[in-house]
């Protein structure tokens, strides 16, 4: 309820802790926010909600926001998974957000793999004044390998997207992992110092902290 108007939310996939059926329809009541989000994930929010705005695309999709703002959604490595027998029947995806201050490169849940999406986004839409990276939620690395980046991979998806800046997040809110609840910023310290990367090149922010650019 202390929100500012909400023009616009950019739904990155269907698990809960991304996916909140309550928190988007008081959004679409108070604000009518448009929902841009990959294709399955509105067939979930219609049966919930009509009134929910949401407009399904594909990895690839551009979508024109104003004369000035546009989204393209890209391809990450994740999954999706509501219940039991829906595994992967809806898509996950990334935001490149276009500005006229720079492009934004959103990357929502994802493992790291060979770090290709990332190399693959920089060449066809970079380059990048800033990429949002996940750095949380990664213990143990056994099961959590291939769906989400410890802070180590994340310094490397940043080297690898060529953004000018990085802003993490992903971490600090749900206890969904092994992990301390602030092992993620201790642990993007360390993975800054030994990659070089200086703190004001990799950010993170408390709750409610703004960074103007």
């Amino acid at each position: 309820h202390d929100l500012p108007p909400v023009d616009l939310v950019l739904l990155s996939h269907n698990h809960y802790d991304h996916l909140d059926l309550a928190t988007l329809s008081r959004l679409a009541a108070a604000h009518r926010s448009r929902v841009i989000t990959p294709l399955g994930n509105d067939a979930i929010l219609r049966a919930h909600d009509p009134a929910i705005r949401v407009e399904p695309y594909d990895w690839g999709d551009r979508v024109g926001l104003n004369p000035d703002v546009a989204v393209t959604l890209g391809p990450m490595r994740h999954w999706s998974a509501r219940h039991m027998l829906d595994r992967n029947k809806a898509l996950w995806a990334a935001f490149v957000i276009e500005t006229p201050a720079g492009r934004i490169y959103h990357v929502g849940d994802s493992g790291y793999g060979d770090g290709h999406h990332f190399r693959a986004a920089r060449e066809r839409h970079g380059p990048f004044r800033l990429v949002i990276l996940p750095i949380g939620a990664y213990e143990p690395r056994w099961f959590m390998l291939d769906q989400h980046m410890n802070p180590e991979e994340s310094v490397r998806a940043l080297l690898d997207s060529g953004a000018e800046l990085a802003l993490g997040h992903h971490y600090g809110t749900f206890q969904l992992t092994d992990e301390a609840f602030d092992a993620p910023l201790q642990a993007l310290a360390e993975a800054r110092r030994k990659a070089g990367v200086p703190q004001e090149r990799f950010r993170t922010l408390a709750p409610g902290e703004v960074w103007e650019l």
